[in-house]
């Protein structure tokens, strides 16, 4: 049987999770919950917030969910300010919320494109700024971005999408020195071909299948259990000299 590593640092820590309901987010809140943390997660389906709620209800915390449409930078910030009064300072953001639908570079309205930065890059900016005092006065804190190797790998079929997620990473090395001098870690968590539901529903064919094992280094499906223990281990003291770096889990693909 695999054991796992545990984080006594995060214990009783304050966690912010976006896009939390199901993926990789669910897996998120899930690891932080059951390593002591007290996790606070935004998402617009309330029916999976609620059902994961209720499912961490024996959790050290009870996790807040707070509805939140993240397209909406007020209401965002308001989100935030709600975990904030009931869980205290934030000490890990957790900036998870994404949507990689497919879509056509040719039918790209200025619309669209801004409606896509909105829901993959900027609310990541504006969480990030939002939670800045609370970390500088716990003397330091974590903030986790989640990238994409989809751009990395030159990955056709969401233009939109892989632009925001390359500008990530420009975000993540362009703020690491001005947060470094407060303690506060940035850090980006790089993916591969994670084998969520929606991936499984909509992508994940015999084709797929094959590709895993043509061009995935280790054999299986990457989970999003094991972007989770990533995420740990970037939240916690362990990782306290570690910031501006693209961290990649995905099986070795890119």
């Amino acid at each position: 049987m695999t054991s796992f590593a545990t984080y006594p640092s995060l214990v009783d820590r304050t966690v912010i999770v976006t896009g939390g309901a199901s993926g990789i987010g669910e897996a998120f809140v899930t690891h932080f919950a059951e390593q002591g943390a007290k996790v606070g997660f935004f998402d617009i389906n309330q029916d999976a917030g609620q059902a994961l709620v209720a499912r961490l209800d024996a959790a050290r915390h009870r996790p807040v969910f707070v509805p939140c449409d993240l397209t909406d930078i007020d209401a965002l910030r308001g989100a935030i300010d709600q975990v904030r009064g009931a869980l205290g300072p934030v000490g890990v953001l957790v900036n998870n919320a994404a949507n990689d639908a497919r879509h056509a570079f040719e039918e790209t309205t200025p619309e669209a494109f801004n409606q896509s930065l909105a829901t993959n890059l900027r609310h990541q900016y504006f969480a990030t700024q939002a939670i800045l005092p609370d970390m500088r006065s716990l003397g330091g804190g974590s903030v986790i971005c989640m990238g994409s190797t989809g751009w990395m790998i030159r990955n056709a079929g969401y233009p939109m999408y892989a632009t925001a997620k390359a500008a990530i990473q420009g975000f993540v090395y362009g703020m690491a020195r001005e947060l470094g001098r407060d303690r506060i870690r940035i850090n980006c968590l790089v993916p591969g071909w994670v084998i969520t539901e929606k991936q499984r529903e909509l992508w994940l064919d015999e084709e797929g299948e094959a590709e895993i094992e043509r061009v995935q280094c280790m054999p299986g499906h990457l989970m999003p259990e094991d972007l989770a223990r990533a995420a740990l281990f970037l939240a916690a003291d362990d990782s306290r000299m570690c910031t501006g770096q693209n961290w990649l889990v995905d099986g070795g693909w890119a």
